[in-house]
């Protein structure tokens, strides 16, 4: 049986346990990216706590070494709009940001009216968002978007037995809904359940037995490894998190040692491998 800390050292993700539930909603995406013709990988967060909201940027190399890292304070987010600086290497990288118009969700990650980038030598590194920039000096009116792909997304899910979430697992794929059914107050024998879209990809019986484990299951005909552990919600706290983690493709180490000379075509055509790491936690 697979755990996670061998999952996730292949695929260079991170996963920890949040002290509270309440303190601190958070969407963490890690993004595959080219920096100056070389690979890199461009980590995302968006934080939603008491003081606010708030957005960090980070820059490793293919080598996991740090290279630049910026954060914008929930205090900063009054502002809405804005750059800040940073040096790679001796060069100059811009984060550009605009939230004036973005609408949320009940998450922390804004759904539309925003636009972030990160910018190097009139070239975008990366850019999310629905808005256009087409005013900004520090991105070329020919360069508008960026080849990133998403290959990690890390997320806290809540509620009494029923958790849902989004995911693509190929970068061009389509959205699915992924549902995680399980309740474990009372009962004698709970189980696990896990639908994408509307049909049930796996079930766990006997989950006091098995609370911890792995199943590989089947998505646009894709095989994705699914790992799980829900000790905490039969041996913890009534409000435990349980952690599912969703894998398919190739590893994070495959994934940078891809040829520099790969085309801007073949780029977004290939189809990446993806995590998706989930915190489920229990409310009353």
């Amino acid at each position: 049986m697979r755990d996670f800390a061998s999952c996730l050292s292949q695929s260079g993700v991170q996963v920890a346990h949040s002290s509270s539930p309440g303190g601190q909603n958070m969407v963490q995406c890690t993004y595959l990216a080219r920096l100056r013709g070389k690979s890199c990988s461009v980590t995302v967060t968006w934080s939603k706590m008491t003081m606010g909201q708030a957005l960090s940027v980070a820059v490793d190399d293919s080598s996991n070494r740090c290279l630049c890292k910026a954060e914008i304070k929930p205090w900063l987010f009054s502002k809405r709009k804005g750059s800040k600086a940073m040096e790679v290497d001796g060069g100059a990288l811009d984060i550009v940001w605009d939230l004036s118009s973005a609408k949320f969700a009940a998450g922390p990650e804004p759904v539309e009216g925003f636009y972030v980038a990160l910018v190097c030598d009139l070239e975008a590194v990366l850019v999310l968002g629905d808005m256009r920039k087409d005013g900004d000096h520090r991105v070329s009116s020919d360069v508008l978007a960026s080849n990133a792909v998403m290959i990690s997304r890390k997320e806290h899910v809540y509620g009494k037995k029923v958790y849902s979430a989004k995911a693509r697992f190929l970068d061009i794929g389509q959205l699915h809904h992924i549902t995680i059914e399980c309740d474990t107050s009372g009962l004698k024998d709970p189980s696990l359940e896990i639908r994408i879209g509307k049909k049930r990809v796996m079930q766990v019986k006997r989950l006091a037995w098995k609370f911890r484990g792995n199943q590989t299951v089947y998505v646009d005909g894709l095989p994705v490894e699914v790992l799980w552990d829900v000790h905490d919600w039969l041996f913890g706290s009534s409000n435990g998190c349980a952690v599912f983690l969703f894998q398919s493709g190739q590893s994070m180490e495959k994934l940078l040692s891809r040829s520099c000379s790969q085309n801007e075509k073949e780029l977004q055509a290939h189809r990446f491998g993806f995590t998706l790491i989930l915190n489920a936690w229990k409310t009353e």
